[in-house]
């Protein structure tokens, strides 16, 4: 795990504890705190799946790059050779 992934997922490990304390101690109705935590755990899941579909869009790209450029050396390895 990269320097980058490592610090996302502390930030998003401390965003969700942080909201789920913070709702916790809240003077709200049980009702309501648990309606609370719901909507958090649905908006922390929605991120993460949109951060998952970026992540597989960007290795997609790279992978496509990488093809591309493979593609490329042969054409000139097989100019060189013939």
């Amino acid at each position: 795990m990269t320097n980058t992934n490592k610090l996302l997922a502390a930030v998003a490990a401390g965003v969700a504890i942080g909201s789920i304390l913070g709702v916790l101690f809240a003077p709200d109705s049980g009702e309501h705190t648990r309606k609370k935590i719901a909507d958090g755990t649905k908006k922390f899941s929605d991120d993460l799946l949109d951060k998952i579909n970026e992540g597989k869009d960007r290795l997609s790209s790279v992978r496509n790059n990488m093809l591309n450029k493979v593609d490329s050396l042969k054409e000139k390895v097989e100019e060189y050779t013939s």
